[in-house]
């Protein structure tokens, strides 16, 4: 069985989108844990609403190609992503695996793992160490939460004006049912 961190955002009727992914992945994998759901400011494309965030770890027998295949993609179909040159662009929903098992892999051509966003942005890994907190990144041997406090300390230097991520725990409470 393998474990699996599974990263949703969603800018587009997120208050309804991410409730909605996440019970659609309960529906094709094992949800273990959910993260605290966080609200995050837009990366790139600034004008634009802001993001709900939350990290899942789940059991699957499934594959990196065949999770984002057979699961995630019908996720996204579901909720109607629609995909735009901008990867920046506002969405109602986006599915990534940020970490499968204990590897650090290439999978799929383009894509790497662990996600290569668990090592850039706050918004991606201030929740997968909340879900990990005693795990380590499986390149890097950093430990998740030390990677996490990092990266918020470098966002908010740069960005001194405004915060980068808050808690919503109103959405923790909804994503339990």
């Amino acid at each position: 069985m393998n474990q699996v961190v599974v990263l949703f955002g969603s800018n587009i009727d997120k208050e309804r989108n991410l409730p909605a992914a996440v019970q659609l992945l309960r529906e094709f994998c094992r949800v273990v844990a959910l993260s605290p759901v966080y609200e995050t400011a837009p990366v790139g494309l600034r004008q634009q609403p802001n993001f709900l965030n939350v990290a899942a770890l789940v059991k699957t027998d499934l594959g990196p190609e065949d999770l984002k295949a057979q699961v995630l993609s019908i996720i996204e179909t579901r909720l109607h992503r629609v995909r735009t040159t901008d990867k920046n662009a506002p969405r109602t929903i986006d599915a990534d695996i940020i970490l499968f098992n204990d590897t650090a892999q290439e999978w799929v051509s383009d894509r790497q793992l662990p996600d290569p966003d668990l090592e850039e942005f706050p918004h991606v890994a201030v929740p997968v160490a909340d879900l990990l907190p005693h795990a380590a990144h499986p390149a890097t041997g950093e430990p998740l939460p030390a990677l996490a406090k990092r990266l918020m300390a470098a966002a908010t230097a740069q960005n001194e004006d405004r915060p980068m991520l808050w808690p919503r725990p109103d959405m923790d409470e909804i994503l339990k049912r």
